[in-house]
């Protein structure tokens, strides 16, 4: 049994929010990790992508460049204060961590690095990475459910890089199969949370301090969206854009498509419970 359903989890208290911080310039978090926001915000990226320097014995690594715009490129080679850059490992290949990547690597010389099965077919990382590598002083772990191609990357310390995967401003958006999976991040919370990292840094929003809150709450609203698809989903037979329209209220520009998206990866996570029926492209509860 998956270790989230193995008791309650706490709803609420867990987000973490700060205001919009100042873009190209290098934040410490750390002595050794500081971090540089891309200035891409948007409602799907919150105040932009975090690009992340960590150091480690042979110098410095980039994790997840996002914007390839020459002055964020410039302050990512600025932050590394003299420090050779080594590597650019991505968490995964959505675009607002992708796109640094090529033209940082060509311009510094260095290898892009990611999951070794990449989920975008335009790309094929310098250096393809399987869960429990080790590459610049950090531990890789797969972590799909977001993205098939999602990984973590833990210090020797006990800080990870969540990449999309936890977030404390917002909960992550799953698309459905074959990009995403809720039963897979469900189990991929489960692998992180058993972890015991002491502080997690995400690609979005402020670093976590309270990490098991921050997971619990994540699975927990998981959770609870299955039982309000289940307690809302209508009698007769309905389209994924009808279940919307029942299910999300008030939402904000830009973020119908993303609710689509999650509503119908949740649904087929119900599917395969048998817990609701596909007939063409209308879903409907089972009679059982």
């Amino acid at each position: 049994m998956l270790a989230h359903l193995a008791k309650p989890a706490p709803r609420n208290g867990w987000r973490v929010s700060e205001p919009p911080p100042p873009y190209g310039v290098p934040l410490p978090q750390t002595p050794a990790i500081r971090r540089v926001v891309a200035q891409n915000p948007g409602p799907m990226t919150g105040n932009g992508t975090n690009s992340w320097l960590a150091e480690h014995a042979g110098g410095c690594v980039v994790i997840d460049p996002g914007s390839a715009e020459p002055a964020h490129l410039d302050a990512l080679v600025a932050a590394a204060a003299g420090r050779p850059l080594t590597h650019i490992i991505l968490t995964h290949t959505h675009h607002d961590h992708l796109d640094g990547a090529r033209p940082l690597g060509q311009r510094l010389g260095i290898p892009v690095c990611g999951f070794h099965a990449s989920e975008d077919p335009d790309f094929t990382p310098d250096t393809g990475l399987h869960d429990g590598d080790r590459i610049a002083g950090l531990r890789v772990l797969h972590t799909p459910g977001h993205a098939s191609d999602h990984i973590c990357l833990e210090t020797a310390d006990g800080i990870i890089f969540t990449g999309d995967h936890v977030m404390g401003w917002s909960t992550t958006m799953i698309p459905p199969a074959p990009y995403g999976s809720v039963r897979q991040f469900l189990r991929s919370m489960d692998i992180l949370r058993a972890r015991r990292a002491r502080l997690l840094l995400p690609a979005h929003g402020p670093a976590i301090t309270r990490v098991e809150a921050c997971i619990d709450g994540l699975v927990a609203h998981r959770i609870a969206r299955e039982e309000s698809i289940m307690a809302l989903m209508p009698a007769r037979p309905s389209t994924l854009d009808e279940i919307v329209d029942g299910l999300y209220h008030n939402l904000r520009p830009g973020l119908r498509r993303a609710a689509r998206l999650n509503l119908q990866a949740h649904l087929e996570k119900l599917l395969e419970d048998g817990k609701v029926l596909l007939h063409g492209d209308h879903w409907a509860r089972t009679t059982a």
